[in-house]
């Protein structure tokens, strides 16, 4: 089943309808579908996807003669395998002489780790020749640090030569739920809340068995991948990952700004600022500031929250359980997740109506984001300064929800918003899963979870 990557695919594509050669980077996080993707580009082409395996530089040559002497169908060298990397890009040089061939080296980190020379071996040979051909090369991995650092840098050899590059990232909720083509709206929320946008995880649910009935099976066994797959990732892509646990667990319970994570972990500003910043790069935890602020990079309003959901729910209910569920005594965890996932999936919630606000552009916005200041606090704020327009918008992962009573608050709260207050012309939206009263007054909106948009 692929779903999604339109975007992603048509860019590759348009790399194999051009007439010269082609670098292209692809790196993203393990389970996010960039092998699915490179698979999908090279159907009813002529390709070939190449892997890579922890294992010695001999045995990634001898394979890759292998692999491609049946490609092209080569004799000669299926019985004189490659002895070098010059000789392997040499090789591919003078196969795409004329003709366009997809070249795809999957899990790339795990050549360098093998050759550390290959980076400077390949630059050599696309600037030489590589670059004349009609190549079609695709490096793509999985380590994020090493991507960036090895290839992506400044300070790589390889650095300037790629054509493109494109970041595999998870998926919206409009893609992740057609995953479920069984569930009601409801459940494919507090699937994605639980789950994120990251396909490999999203496979992990059945659809024919309830919430909690799949976390039971896929999260609370210590021979299941979900129980330990980001443990796992973390461990694998970082150095000092003790330290990045107890940062991630610090902002999972609510240790939101930098001064509340130092106290909780007990760790230096320098490093926690430090960790925070390969947090961000590997798409675990983002920075927000509120909507309204101009300088936002310089913002002492920041807080930092868990981006990835997988790991928001992991860290929030399966890292401080490790010992129960190990020792199988379960049925307490269970209970607990089952008292705890509505108030933990309203902040999802808000996410999710963030982008349907950005996809329904009830005027044209600028930016769309939280506000917040001291005790004061409002889901989603839409501006557009040109225009001078507002929308306060409120989420409520509830049902019943008064309109009117919940309209009133927002109003309340929307005086202190100081953005253009004089001459602003202001918007309303409310979000709940439904309504027991509605309201019809101009610029007010309401959205219940049933006009979300249908399933493509």
């Amino acid at each position: 089943m692929f779903i999604d990557r339109e975007e992603e695919l048509k860019a590759l594509e348009e790399r194999w309808k051009s007439k010269k050669a082609e670098f292209m980077v692809l790196y993203g996080r393990r389970r996010v579908g960039k092998t699915e993707l490179i698979n999908k580009l090279i159907e009813g082409k002529r390709g070939i996807r190449l892997l890579g395996r922890t294992e010695s530089e001999k045995n990634h040559l001898d394979r890759f003669s292998a692999d491609l002497a049946a490609f092209f169908k080569d004799d000669v060298l299926k019985s004189s395998p490659f002895q070098n990397w010059d000789a392997f890009f040499a090789y591919l040089a003078e196969k795409t002489k004329e003709e366009k061939i997809i070249i795809a080296i999957d899990e790339f980190p795990y050549f360098v780790d093998a050759s550390a020379s290959l980076p400077s071996i390949l630059q050599d040979h696309w600037d030489k020749t590589l670059r004349h051909s009609r190549l079609y090369l695709i490096l793509c991995g999985s380590s994020i640090t090493m991507m960036l650092e090895k290839i992506l840098g400044s300070k790589s050899p390889l650095y300037g030569r790629r054509t493109g590059q494109l970041k595999i990232e998870p998926m919206d909720f409009s893609n992740s739920r057609k995953f479920f083509r069984k569930y009601a709206l409801k459940d494919c929320v507090y699937a994605y809340a639980i789950l994120g946008g990251t396909p490999g995880y999203l496979m992990e649910f059945e659809d024919q068995k309830g919430i909690l009935e799949n976390v039971q099976e896929k999260f609370l066994r210590k021979d299941r991948f979900l129980f330990q797959d980001a443990e796992f990732l973390l461990k694998e892509e970082l150095k000092e990952p003790k330290f990045y646990f107890s940062i991630l667990r610090a902002i999972a319970i609510g240790k939101t700004r930098i001064g509340d994570v130092i106290n909780e972990t007990g760790l230096q500003k320098g490093v926690v600022s430090k960790y925070l910043s390969v947090l961000i790069d590997l798409d675990l935890v983002k920075r927000e500031v509120p909507v309204t602020e101009k300088q936002r990079h310089k913002s002492r309003k920041g807080i930092y929250l868990l981006k990835d959901y997988f790991f928001r729910f992991w860290f929030n209910f399966i890292f401080p359980h490790i010992e129960e569920i190990e020792k199988r005594h379960t049925d307490p965890l269970l209970r607990r997740i089952a008292q705890n996932l509505d108030p933990y999936t309203s902040f999802i919630f808000e996410d999710i109506c963030r982008d349907w606000l950005w996809n329904l552009r009830l005027f044209e916005y600028e930016k769309v984001g939280k506000w917040w200041q001291n005790e004061d606090e409002i889901d989603i704020v839409a501006i557009n300064g040109k225009e001078k327009k507002i929308l306060f918008a409120e989420c409520k992962w509830q049902d019943d929800v008064d309109a009117t009573e919940l309209l009133a608050r927002l109003q309340e709260k929307k005086s202190r918003v100081e953005w253009n207050a004089s001459q602003r012309t202001e918007y309303y939206a409310l979000f709940a899963r439904t309504f027991k009263t509605k309201i019809r007054q101009e610029n007010v909106f309401l959205f219940e979870l049933k006009d979300y948009p249908a399933r493509a």
